[in-house]
Formats: structure tokens, C-alpha cells, sequence
């Protein structure tokens, strides 16, 4: 049987194809467009060559996604390989000019030779809807962070006092915002037409809230320059900041709504620490299946929370936060792990124990999320259900 491996170097328009031989030779060269006619045609092309094909790609979804799904669909192996391996492994190969053909020829070879290569499948429907979702909530979390930001740099301008009194990741103070931005707006209604004026926008607690605005504004008698400007672009942002948690909300909504339709929802939301929004996230990052990680071992250095070696020499032992590793990941493993030393005992007491033998705070919560992991493997491969361990256990 004639072995063909064949690279591609994705893009958002064109890709560029490069298929070798079990020697290394290039057999075929081709730049075709992000279409499925030039797709389909260029998949006949390269199976002609030979008995049995071997792909590899540089992205995972976004524009490579049609030709992933193409490739999949016909039953064809699909590896992946990060544009950081290959920009590592092109530094091993002649020249030092930078072209599509030469990357997609790098992909083909260390396809052909590396035996580590994680193989790209089919995702389920709800994974991929789930990686949808959590990627649109964490943009909307972003966009909602900076223009916090922005809403607190505009207020401290004008009204410093205010701006350290309010807490607006809450409704209330950006529902005030919204109304009476300067000192002088503020003393004008008056406590008790302020509460008033709150209470009929729906904000709890409003006799709480309008007494400290209240605070703030007789602590302030000077009008800034810009100041009537500045009020209009902090009622602006307050708005904004609004639609947003509304949209949020909303999100949340749906991903709930999509989680539970999963077959282990019930085994993810068991664990403590891992909510809904977690749970839906550690999904996406994962796929859901475990299998494709083989032990947890690889699942904790996916996710970034298990120290890599680094020796040399004589030097042996020494130990540091691994480089490589998903983001999105390691932060459900990290934040669930902060969540549950307040809800679980268990994690209280392995936190406190790691504290106890002079561990800082942040390798702390890394060494119980590093537990965690194996907990979360073991209940997914047998399918059952967290369990808290009885108080004897504990106390013993």
C-alpha cells in the first residue's frame, strides 16, 4: 500500500495543500480556495496518489472548519498541529523563508514522522453548541469588563466620591447612573425623591443607595471642567453596562438550557465547584470524551494545572508551570477549585493542609484543582455521581 501524507496550512479564504510519499518527496502542491467544490476536488486529487492518506492541519475550527468537516465526513484521519509546533519544527528544515507551500509541506512531514499528534474527530452536537455559547459569553464578559472600566475612569473624573462608594458590577448603582451622574443633580431631588425615584425602577434597596449618593454629593461642592459632557457619557455607558448583564443573563439562560441536554450533566454539576457555567465550559474545552486524553494525568497538563519537569544536568527535581496548556481550561479548574473550598469540606481541608506545609496561596489552589482532576476522570469514566466522603472519614 502506497502511504500519503498530506498537510495543510489553513487560512480564512485559501488554503495550501502539500501531499509527500513515505520518503519525504512532494507529490502534489496546490493553493485552493475555502469552497467546497475546490475541497472536494483537491480530496480526489490526493487520494488518487495513493492507497491510504494521512492529513494534518494547523486549525481546529474557524476557517478550516469546512475542510475538517469534508475530510471527516469521507472518513479520512485528520491531525492537528498547533502554528507553535510548526513554527518550532520549521526551524529544523532548510531555509529560512516563510510561504504557505513551505509551511503546509512542514504540517505533511511532521505528520509523516510524529507519533504524538492528537487526531481531530466529529464533534457532538451539544459539545460544539456549548463551545458556540461559552465563547459568546465570554466576549460579552469582556466587552461588559472594559466598559466597567470605561464607566469608572469617566465617573472618577467628575464625581471621585461616588465612583468609591458604588459598586457597579450591581443593578442599582448603574440604574442611578442612569439618572444623576454630578454632585449638583444629586443634591437637586434629594434623598427621598431619589428613593423614591429608585424604587419605582424596581432596585432593591433603594433607601441604602440613595443615602450614600446622598453622602458623596454633600462631600462635593466643585463643578469639574466637562463635567456636563462627561454625565452624558457615564449615562451612556451605564446603559450599555446594562444591556449587557441582560445579555449575559441571557446567555446563561441558553447554556443551561443546552447543558442539560448532555448526558453527563448530572456527573459535571455533581462535582463541587462546578456549576452550570463551569460545567458547560469545562465541556467545551474537553469534548466530553475522556478517551481522547487517555489518563488524567494528560488531562491535568491540558489543562495546565501539573508542573513540568525541567532538569538539566545535574540539576534533577526541578519543577515549573507548564507554557503549553489551554486557557479556558485551566481557568474552570482553577476557579471551580476556589469555589469548593468554600462548599466542601474536603477541599477546605486538603487547602489548608497544603497551606500548612508553606505553600503559597496560588500553588494552594493549583495542587486541589490537580486533585480535583482525578476526580472528575474517575466519575466520568464510571459514570456515577460525586459523593461526599462521611464526617468518620474526614475527621480521620
Amino acid at each position: 500500500m502506497a502511504a500519503i501524507w498530506a498537510g495543510i496550512d489553513a487560512g480564512k479564504t485559501h488554503h495550501h495543500c502539500v501531499a509527500i510519499d513515505e520518503s519525504g518527496r512532494r507529490l502534489l502542491s496546490r493553493r485552493v480556495a475555502n469552497d467546497e467544490p475546490e475541497l472536494l476536488q483537491l480530496l480526489a486529487d490526493v487520494l488518487a496518489l495513493g492507497d491510504e492518506v494521512t492529513w494534518g492541519i494547523d486549525l481546529a475550527d474557524g476557517g478550516a472548519a469546512l475542510a475538517i468537516a469534508i475530510l471527516l465526513n469521507y472518513d479520512q484521519p485528520v491531525l492537528y498541529l498547533s502554528g507553535r509546533a510548526i513554527h518550532r519544527a520549521s526551524e529544523g528544515y532548510r531555509g529560512e523563508g516563510k510561504t504557505d507551500a513551505k509551511d503546509a509541506a512542514v504540517i505533511a512531514d511532521q505528520a509523516r514522522i510524529r507519533r504524538d499528534l492528537h487526531a481531530l474527530r466529529t464533534g457532538e452536537e451539544t459539545v460544539v453548541d456549548l463551545k458556540i455559547l461559552t465563547g459568546r459569553r465570554m466576549d460579552l464578559v469582556a466587552d461588559r469588563t472594559r466598559t466597567v472600566n470605561r464607566l469608572r475612569a469617566q465617573l472618577n473624573g467628575i464625581f471621585p466620591g461616588l465612583e468609591r462608594a458604588l459598586d457597579l458590577t450591581n443593578t442599582g448603582p448603574l440604574t442611578l447612573l442612569t439618572g444623576y451622574q454630578t454632585p449638583a443633580a444629586l443634591r437637586r431631588i434629594g434623598r427621598k425623591r431619589l428613593e423614591t425615584w429608585l424604587r419605582n425602577r424596581r432596585v432593591l434597596r433603594a433607601d441604602k443607595l440613595a443615602e450614600t449618593a446622598l453622602q458623596a454629593a454633600e462631600r462635593q461642592h466643585t463643578s469639574l471642567p466637562g463635567e456636563t459632557l462627561t454625565a452624558q457619557m457615564v449615562h451612556t455607558l451605564a446603559r450599555e453596562v446594562t444591556a449587557l448583564n441582560q445579555q449575559v443573563a441571557e446567555i446563561d439562560k441558553l447554556i443551561e438550557a443546552r447543558f442539560r441536554q448532555h448526558r453527563d450533566f448530572e456527573v459535571i454539576t455533581s462535582m463541587p465547584g462546578l456549576g452550570v457555567i463551569l460545567g458547560a465550559e469545562f465541556l467545551a474545552a474537553t469534548g466530553g470524551d475522556m478517551n481522547v486524553f487517555g489518563t488524567p494525568d494528560r488531562l491535568a497538563g491540558f489543562g495546565g494545572v501539573a508542573p513540568a519537569p525541567r532538569d538539566s544536568g545535574k540539576i534533577s527535581g526541578n519543577l515549573r508551570r507548564p507554557q503549553r496548556y489551554n486557557r479556558r481550561l485551566q481557568r474552570v479548574f482553577y476557579t471551580s477549585a476556589l469555589f469548593s473550598i468554600r462548599h466542601c469540606e474536603e477541599s477546605r481541608r486538603f487547602y489548608n493542609r497544603k497551606r500548612a506545609e508553606g505553600k503559597r496561596h496560588t500553588q494552594a489552589v493549583l495542587a486541589l484543582a490537580r486533585r480535583r482532576v482525578n476526580v472528575i476522570w474517575a466519575l466520568l469514566r464510571d459514570g456515577r455521581c460525586y459523593e461526599p466522603a462521611p464526617p468518620t472519614a474526614l475527621a480521620a
